[in-house]
């Protein structure tokens, strides 16, 4: 087992589409911890350690019935709390044993299902972060899901840096040779890291020329409450704007759950247009990403390195290790603001 920080419990994290969690159960890992998500007759969402408390018998196998989860081996069937809501073969009269199953708070939102790993507690959209709550209704134009071989922490700075786009996506992000002075403004307060560019209303990469306009700001969001999302928002002059949100969840420390999604306001962007035309340009992206962050995963085991060297340059990492790495505070409250080359 890795040793978390210990707030990253108290944090919600993506583990799966809601498409995903049908009549069967779901057997899913989060932090190193087996879980498994059940979507009862009652339309409650259960989420509970995956071991049956018995004779540790997976309750991903079992089946979904009125009384609950009940395990595949010799029925003990549990509710959302965890605790045994039936023992098949106990007499009528019989005292039913005190026992339960660890259980986690679950909710779902925005078409996918969230997990807090601390204890069972109240679940609603209104404990994720505002950038998460308020995307348009009707907004989304697709969800996405894979796997990278690499650490959340990695996967989560590759996202958020512009500064790797001139060299492991030439042509279709940015290129090498035409650089820009930018305004970066850093903000963090309170858990949340928002960083602002300014001053690159247009880009040559393949991206924009085909399916952007002038951009008025480019805008990146993180913060502790949702420990593994950020997000890329784009708003351009005439009112319109692109949401990329990327939800980066731990199984491990060597291997990350990687759920995306694409939310469009005030722009002509149909479903069908987007996964046809957009789609492929973007997968090519994530494809190139995931690339470069399982070979720096993998490196970093080989040279048996951890921390690299930063510099000015690198304005979310700071950030992203005060809220992963152990031991940890709160984001420390500060702005400023920085001019680089993009």
């Amino acid at each position: 087992m890795n040793a978390w920080n210990p707030a990253l419990y108290r944090s919600w994290f993506v583990v799966a589409e809601s498409r995903r969690l049908k009549s069967e159960p779901l057997g899913v890992t989060l932090l190193d911890r087996p879980l498994v998500l059940a979507r009862l007759q009652s339309g409650e969402l259960l989420a509970l350690d995956d071991c049956c408390p018995h004779r540790h018998a997976p309750l991903s196998a079992g089946r979904v019935t009125p009384a609950g989860l009940q395990c595949g081996y010799h029925g003990w069937t549990f509710g959302v709390d965890g605790r045994c809501t039936a023992l098949p073969g106990l007499p009528a009269h019989a005292c039913k044993p005190v026992v339960r199953v660890g259980s986690v708070s679950a909710m779902e939102y925005d078409g996918l299902i969230w997990v807090k790993p601390e204890a069972l507690g109240s679940a609603g959209s209104q404990d994720l972060p505002e950038f998460l709550r308020r995307l348009p209704t009707g907004s989304r134009r697709f969800t996405w899901s894979t796997t990278w071989k690499a650490h959340a922490v990695d996967a989560l700075e590759n996202f958020l840096d512009p500064l790797h786009t001139h060299f492991v996506h030439p042509g279709l992000v940015r290129g090498d040779g035409n650089r820009q002075i930018v305004s970066a403004t850093i903000t963090r307060s309170a858990g949340v890291l928002q960083v602002d560019y300014r001053g690159q209303p247009q880009q040559g990469g393949w991206l924009y020329r085909l399916f952007e306009s002038p951009r008025e700001l480019e805008r990146a969001h993180f913060t502790a409450g949702a420990a593994g999302s950020a997000q890329l928002e784009y708003r351009y002059q005439d009112g319109s704007a692109l949401y990329f949100t990327i939800h980066f969840s731990p199984i491990s420390d060597a291997l990350t759950q990687v759920h995306g999604t694409l939310h469009v306001e005030n722009r002509w962007a149909p479903e069908w247009a987007v996964r046809t035309l957009a789609w492929p340009f973007l997968r090519r992206v994530a494809r190139q990403d995931q690339e470069v962050v399982e070979a720096q995963a993998a490196n970093k085991t080989r040279f048996r390195r951890d921390a690299g060297v930063s510099t000015e340059l690198d304005l979310v990492r700071p950030s992203l290790d005060e809220v992963w790495a152990l031991p940890s505070g709160p984001l420390t409250a500060q702005s400023q603001r920085v001019d680089i080359m993009l």
